[in-house]
């Protein structure tokens, strides 16, 4: 192999490979490496270069070299050598090819050897062991993509928080057994937006999705010999390359462009593309995982090591590792990232898996730290949505309600509480109040809104809504960990038989209560967010921890057979609902007080009419009215449809008997706009000439009122 170009210093920045007309600029950042490698490769599967360069110069730790004639689809990887002292942190091991960590396109999986591991697998000295096999044939092979990509003019849709509705999905599960569709475009990004789905957003009315992860990600190795794969993705390998499984055609140099494509289809069509980015940790595991970039790039530079031992990883992810966000050039990796997806890939915000170890400084999570600096002063990123998982597995990483401002967070409370309140559980009357109107205890005083509450009853991680209500127990068998995996704490009611039944009357109950979850979840004040596939009655079999079930498990199964056309029919009529009416979409939150006419902005009132004592917050009594009023609103409004200014009741009765509750005296009109009964599905709105309605148990419901002389609800 003879080196035939003539090659030029270049330059340390842009990070990973910037192509120009004449060639191509390689930069690549590590801090103790004696010696850096640039491979080209012919093929894929190739295990010899077919040129090799020595990267000479450094700049600020970063190796660079200008290379003529590289083009795009063009095959890379390096070679990083140094010091191999695990016991000090150092793991350099140059017969391991590595995929640079600025890659835009990977060529595909990683074809699992024991030869990607840099010590000996097996030896008795484990770790400490050096490997000399070479892994370059089975790693795969980073390609260089040019930039550039038509987006016709199409802008993104900026929806305001108080207007967000979002569907929280998996780009493969989504399509991979739809029967309408092309099998090529099944489980791709393409199918993602195919005239099918496309269709089916619209109709459904959601304003986002959350793509679960879709960076190039390895499945672990242990997954691949039980026969299964890291289906869902929280295994990040390569942070600026969509994952080739996902494409149309598995061809590099189109990835990019097919993913764009997709997103510029979504804004087309008024939708947000919001992803699941895991900045963590990556795929490389343990100090006994393999050596496939970061590891053998700078070990000391992009993990946590345990400050006793530098042999071992910090670790708050239980993932083996913890990506080292205190360090300057990893935090410039996130936000390189973050500003690629948005700038060149057109996304619109992130959720940040656990994104508590983002925030560790030395050990405690800091809501003042270095991560949350960049994020604030970055005139790009601190523009689209941020959304935070608030925790992970380390001390004290539960932070629910404690991110700074900018931000949005999953809010754990707002399920538990839910699922609790739903399921009978010991009386939680004031806990769902406040989670119901905003969680305003958690983000008022810091100054942020409501919408920083993101509200979810179910998400991947956990039952589907069919198995909350189906189940009430885990069933992980398929996972082959023996049912241990997965927590034990669903709150959940299988509403008196596990599993699938054909007693009418259990699934009749089953049927209310998934209603009125979906009630509870569209009319409570924050961010709605909506489990994909929840709406068709999706089940996992009672699997809560599915993230290895790349199969019919995962799968949305479009078969809809009466029930299921019948729940999605009755999900969109909610989410319709939500858009509609003004006081579901209050950007402020409620202040219990009169707002005006001695009309409150939000009144808590008992099946009488009366409204809520403090003795009756402590009851056993759970049945509770919640009186939304439109008048006195002075919020200023933004564009983007029109809202009706009508009061709203909703009627919440989770008892095991039916409850009458009595309507407001000063409404002149009303009408039933949604209840939990299937019966009733096909009648809304129900004009009302009563005063009185009944609620079935485990049901809810939803009035609309238009006030003649406003009055108050009747007090003692």
């Amino acid at each position: 192999m003879a080196v035939s170009r003539k090659t030029t210093i270049g330059s340390p920045y842009p990070q990973g490979v910037a192509l120009e007309e004449d060639g191509a600029n390689f930069a690549i950042y590590s801090e103790n490496a004696e010696r850096v490698t640039l491979q080209l490769f012919d093929r894929p599967e190739s295990g010899d270069p077919s040129e090799e360069f020595e990267l000479r110069e450094r700049d600020d730790f970063v190796w660079h070299i200008f290379v003529p004639g590289i083009k795009e689809g063009d095959l890379y990887g390096y070679r990083v050598d140094g010091p191999y002292r695990p016991d000090l942190g150092m793991r350099f091991n140059p017969n391991k090819l590595l995929i640079d960590p600025y890659a835009r396109a990977l060529t595909g999986q990683i074809g699992w050897t024991n030869d990607m591991f840099g010590y000996v697998v097996g030896s008795e000295h484990g770790d400490e062991s050096f490997s000399w096999t070479d892994d370059a044939r089975s790693m795969p092979k980073c390609s260089v993509i040019g930039g550039g990509f038509d987006w016709k003019g199409v802008r993104k849709p900026r929806h305001p928080w108080n207007r967000t509705v979002i569907y929280e999905t998996h780009v493969k599960g989504l399509t991979a057994a739809h029967p309408d569709m092309e099998p090529p475009l099944r489980g791709t990004y393409s199918g993602l937006v195919s005239p099918q789905m496309l269709r089916y957003f619209s109709d459904l009315g959601i304003s986002a999705v959350e793509l679960m992860p879709v960076h190039h990600r390895v499945d672990n190795k242990e997954l691949v010999d039980r026969g299964l794969s890291n289906y869902w993705g929280y295994n990040t390998l390569a942070y600026f390359a969509p994952d080739i499984r996902y494409a149309s055609e598995r061809s590099p140099t189109g990835l990019a462009d097919e993913f764009k494509r997709m997103v510029r289809t979504l804004h087309e069509n008024d939708i947000e593309v919001i992803l699941d980015v895991v900045y963590n940790h990556t795929g490389e595991g343990s100090h006994l995982g393999p050596t496939l970039s970061f590891r053998g790039i700078d070990n000391t530079v992009y993990y946590r090591l345990a400050p006793d031992n530098q042999r071992y990883y910090v670790d708050f992810t239980g993932t083996g590792n913890t990506l080292n966000a205190r360090h300057p050039q990893v935090l410039q990796l996130i936000m390189d990232s973050l500003r690629y997806w948005i700038t060149e890939m057109g996304v619109d915000g992130f959720r940040f898996d656990l994104a508590s170890t983002l925030a560790r400084e030395l050990y405690a999570v800091d809501r003042l730290s270095s991560f949350f600096d960049v994020i604030h002063q970055d005139p790009i990123v601190s523009r689209v949505k941020l959304i935070a998982e608030p925790w992970d597995v380390g001390p004290g990483g539960y932070q629910v309600g404690h991110f700074p401002i900018h931000w949005a967070e999953w809010n754990g409370k707002y399920r538990d509480s839910m699922r609790h309140y739903w399921t009978r559980s010991p009386n939680n009357l004031g806990e769902f109040a406040t989670r119901f109107s905003g969680s305003s205890d958690l983000y008022a005083t810091n100054g942020r809104k409501p919408h920083a509450s993101i509200n979810y009853i179910t998400s991947h991680d956990g039952f589907t809504l069919r198995d909350l209500v189906s189940y009430n127990s885990k069933h992980n068998e398929a996972n082959l960990e023996h049912n241990r995996d997965g927590t034990d704490d669903n709150i959940s009611s299988n509403m008196g038989f596990e599993g699938d039944t054909d007693d009418e009357e259990i699934n009749s109950a089953r049927q209310r209560r998934a209603r009125a979850l979906l009630i509870t979840l569209l009319s409570s004040h924050g961010v709605p967010m909506i489990l994909g596939g929840d709406e068709i009655w999706r089940t996992q079999r009672g699997n809560n921890n599915a993230y290895c079930q790349d199969n019919e498990i995962s799968w949305y199964s479009w078969q809809l057979g009466e029930r299921e056309r019948r729940l999605l029919d009755f999900t969109r009529k909610m989410v319709g609902i939500r858009m509609k009416y003004h006081v579901l979409q209050r950007r402020n939150f409620f202040q219990g007080t009169i707002v005006s006419d001695g009309v409150k902005d939000i009144a808590w009132l008992r099946p009488d009419g009366r409204e809520m004592r403090e003795h009756d917050w402590h009851s056993e009594r759970k049945a509770i009215a919640i009186l939304l009023s439109a008048t006195g609103i002075e919020e200023v409004g933004y564009g983007g449809g029109d809202v009706a200014e009508d009061d709203l009741m909703i009627l919440m009765n989770p008892g095991m008997r039916a409850v009458e509750f009595t309507v407001p005296d000063s409404w002149v009109s009303r009408e039933i706009l949604i209840d939990s009964e299937p019966a009733n599905q096909d009648r809304y709105p129900i004009p009302m000439d009563w005063k009185k309605i009944t609620v079935s148990a485990g049901g809810a419901a939803i009035l609309r009122g238009r006030r003649g002389h406003l009055a108050t609800a009747a007090t003692e």
